[in-house]
């Protein structure tokens, strides 16, 4: 990136505060029995990323955040995930957080676990099954606010799509789902471990929701980051989010001085909009330059759009225009990082794709390479060993000249 994230505290309050052993000591099963040991992931081919920014040159190396951590090879949200993200060279690790019935906050992509945990399968839990109605959407499952930690540190991680990522199913059941707290010491090992300061950018979900059910999640992923020192404007720490008022309320009422990112989608609207009857700031609106000044002015200091918001695709899956998001950004001084790559040829760009197989891999560097031409400053994938090549390579061919 042009600079690594910009490298941007409230007191724990009574509000805040959450026993020790809840946030940081995430391997106790439910009724104190002692967790079986973490198997270990496969290792595979250690890469020396390197340090951003290429001396006499001028050129920013873009940095690779592990989405979920190594998803494409391993169940997603999972400690081994992460791990092997950062043994493939990935810069930044990305935790999604939810809440807890007691209030912890965890690391699942949604609330809904039906499909990345083994609980359906889990006969005492079979009455947490329930319909709800999040972000306005109608979902049918088990959700982590009806759980308490010890409950769900029982279950066992499984990945997504395992028609799609056979060699990560084969890992379905050996990992637990991680407090955000064993995410956030993990880092600290690894970057012991590398030598290079691991970043970490953590999303807060369905920020409004939460609230609603009285588990508002801002103030405790404060309080943990101050905890283990990274609320500091120079952090490696990024918070994330697909709603702006929580943003805003971090930057400005909550104490947090890391920086924030504010994610988009090609379509709909933010679901903080929506809650407030807001028929004006839509996704589409945040893309105007009225729409990031306002983003800039809630304190926020990256953009996190969706690939076809920076590159349309055309109606053939081919690559389209490209739009003026990049430098519209850049000019407000908010660095972009998009999301997200993912090396198989359903999840590509026609132009990229090696076969009329859904699940092959195709070419994902040639993709990249072709979004770094447009100027952004980091990005999101699901294989980060293949992302950390794309970009070192693209570094190294604007060296050259190219």
């Amino acid at each position: 990136m042009r600079t690594p994230f910009p490298r941007r505290a409230a007191a724990l309050s009574a509000a805040v505060a959450v026993a020790a052993p809840a946030l940081f000591a995430p391997t106790a099963l439910a009724g104190g029995a002692p967790t079986q040991p973490t198997p270990e992931a496969p290792k595979a081919p250690s890469v020396d990323a390197p340090e951003s920014g290429t001396p006499g040159t001028g050129i920013e190396r873009p940095e690779v955040v592990a989405h979920r951590g190594a998803s494409g090879y391993r169940p997603e949200h999972t400690l081994a995930a992460y791990e092997l993200a950062v043994e493939q060279g990935a810069d930044v690790i990305e935790p999604d957080l939810v809440s807890t019935k007691d209030g912890v906050l965890v690391d699942r992509h949604e609330n809904d676990i039906t499909g990345t945990t083994d609980v359906a399968e889990r006969p005492e839990f079979a009455d947490r099954k329930k319909t709800k109605v999040v972000d306005g959407v109608e979902q049918t499952g088990w959700f982590t606010e009806d759980f308490t930690l010890d409950e769900l540190l029982t279950l066992r991680a499984k990945e997504r799509l395992p028609e799609v990522r056979g060699e990560s199913a084969s890992y379905d059941g050996m990992y637990q789902v991680p407090t955000f707290a064993a995410v956030l010491m993990l880092r600290e090992r690894l970057s012991e471990e590398t030598g290079r300061e691991i970043g970490i950018i953590p999303e807060i979900k369905h920020s409004t929701y939460f609230d609603e059910q009285g588990l508002s999640m801002e103030e405790k992923a404060v309080a943990q980051l101050e905890v283990m020192g990274l609320n500091t404007e120079d952090s490696v720490a990024t918070v994330q989010s697909f709603e702006l008022e929580n943003l805003r309320e971090l930057n400005h009422e909550l104490g947090l001085k890391a920086p924030t990112v504010f994610l988009s989608w090609y379509e709909g609207f933010p679901y903080d909009s929506t809650a407030a009857g807001d028929e004006v700031r839509d996704y589409a609106w945040y893309e105007t330059e009225a729409g990031m000044r306002e983003i800039k002015a809630a304190g926020v200091d990256v953009l996190g759009p969706e690939l076809s918001q920076i590159i349309e695709k055309t109606e053939d899956g081919a690559v389209g225009a490209e739009t003026s998001f990049v430098d519209d950004a850049h000019r407000l001084g908010l660095e972009v990082v998009p999301y997200t790559f993912r090396a198989e040829n359903q999840f590509l760009y026609s132009d990229f794709q090696s076969s009329e197989d859904p699940n092959e891999h195709g070419d994902m560097a040639g993709q990249i390479r072709l979004f770094l031409d447009a100027g952004i400053d980091g990005l999101f994938t699901d294989q980060p060993d293949l992302g950390v090549e794309a970009v070192d390579g693209w570094v190294e061919d604007q060296n050259r000249g190219r």
